[in-house]
């Protein structure tokens, strides 16, 4: 009897994997879809990548290059005047004279020089330092004015905090003695025998992120223990020379973002 073997595959139809042909497998095709199918998908996902990044530089770009935002406004002010003690000029914060009114006459009070020193505890008695310091005082900055008689003299002392809300909080809790600055006087002047035994009268305002304080003698340095009664408004003119300073030390001006003493 003669046998006869089957073919491994009909004569007419695609050559199988042993005859050299290609045979599609599961394994062939990712997620259902197919090489070239791929192909496209990737395209698409790139695509959409690239729109994306390019909406977002274009809305980077159109923030970098739009107006500031009146809140973008107002906090670039508040930084501003906040910075003003280290920006200005000494000359700037404390003028080379002062407008006060004694007895409904116009007067000046005329300064007679400033403090190198800026530390914060060095500038006031004890009491004061924790308070300052609670609240972030970064620098006190003192000067020393004269009254157009040269009768009078009173030390001005401009307390810098980081903000309103610091010197807000810090003006609240100073002492009710207003005599806390310590005097600055300037050997050679007319202010030399201004020391602080003689400090008789003193004041406090509070002007944005700053408080103003004051505290004002009698040219002769007589100590204030030894005065029975002072005259009335004698020293009316130290609060107004404070405020003269404070005004413009605190006074928020339009910003303009091309300044460098601006940060919109």
């Amino acid at each position: 009897m003669q046998w006869f073997s089957k073919p491994l595959h009909d004569q007419g139809g695609e050559r199988g994997v042993a005859d050299g042909g290609y045979a599609p497998t599961v394994a062939d095709r990712v997620l259902g879809l197919g090489g070239r199918q791929w192909l496209i998908v990737t395209a698409a996902v790139a695509a959409g990548y690239l729109l994306l990044s390019t909406i977002a530089l274009a809305g980077l770009w159109a923030n970098l290059h739009r107006a500031p935002t009146n809140a973008e406004l107002q906090q670039a002010a508040n930084v501003e005047v906040a910075g003003r003690w280290r920006a200005w000029t000494a000359g700037r914060i404390f003028p080379d004279r002062l407008p006060y009114v004694v007895v409904g006459e116009s007067e000046y009070a005329h300064r007679i020089g400033m403090d190198s020193r800026t530390d914060c505890a060095g500038a006031v008695d004890e009491g004061l330092v924790p308070i300052l310091q609670r609240y972030g005082c970064q620098a006190v900055l003192r000067a020393t004015y004269l009254d157009q008689l040269q009768g009078i003299v009173i030390t001005v002392g401009v307390v810098a905090f980081p903000d309103e809300q610091s010197a807000y909080q810090a003006r609240k809790q100073l002492p009710t003695d207003p005599t806390s600055l310590h005097a600055l006087p300037l050997p050679g002047t007319a202010t030399a025998r201004f020391t602080d035994p003689a400090r008789q009268d003193g004041s406090g305002e509070r002007a944005g992120p700053y408080i103003i304080l004051t505290t004002a003698g009698q040219t002769d340095g007589r100590p204030a223990t030894t005065v029975r009664k002072g005259r009335e408004g004698i020293f009316d003119a130290a609060p107004q020379v404070a405020h003269a300073i404070a005004v413009p030390l605190a006074q928020r001006a339009l910003p303009d973002c091309k300044g460098k003493e601006w940060a919109c």
